[in-house]
């Protein structure tokens, strides 16, 4: 369950995020990864380099309010720094040991969502569900 969990969530992410509308969604996402890098600030497991992430995550950020693509990448470097806290042993929730492995998993699943440009799952899902319903009402007739 602690890799499956992750996975979850990440889904759960983007179904959410499915629900705010183009361009707010790609804004609020930009939004959404400039916080995850300055997630690690506060345990300061890394020192100055906790900073020096932050800083090219929020430059990538800015950059990611124009481009889903900037968003991914972002998301990216999130989960590469959620593997070094983990193999550090700086997890991101202190108490929770495994928390930064769990972010590292989470993190690859939007960011592939985002690399796809975010779209809309709902409405690819509902889509779906119209083009097989088609076929159908087409040889009955």
């Amino acid at each position: 369950m602690q890799y499956v969990a992750p996975v979850g969530i990440g889904v759960l992410y983007a179904l959410l995020m499915s629900l705010v509308r183009e361009p707010h969604r790609r804004r609020l996402n930009a939004l959404m990864v400039a916080g995850a890098g300055a997630a690690y600030l506060s345990g300061g497991g890394l020192g100055g380099w906790e900073f020096a992430f932050t800083a090219l995550v929020t430059c990538v950020a800015f950059r990611g309010l124009d481009s889903w693509t900037f968003i991914g990448v972002g998301w990216l470097l999130h989960t590469a720094w959620d593997v070094v806290h983990h193999v550090k042993g700086n997890p991101i929730i202190p108490f929770a040991h495994t928390s930064s492995l769990g972010c590292a998993i989470c993190d690859p699943v939007i960011a592939l969502w985002c690399l796809r440009g975010g779209p809309c799952l709902i409405g690819m899902v509902r889509d779906r569900g119209r083009s097989r319903e088609e076929p159908r009402a087409t040889m009955a007739r």
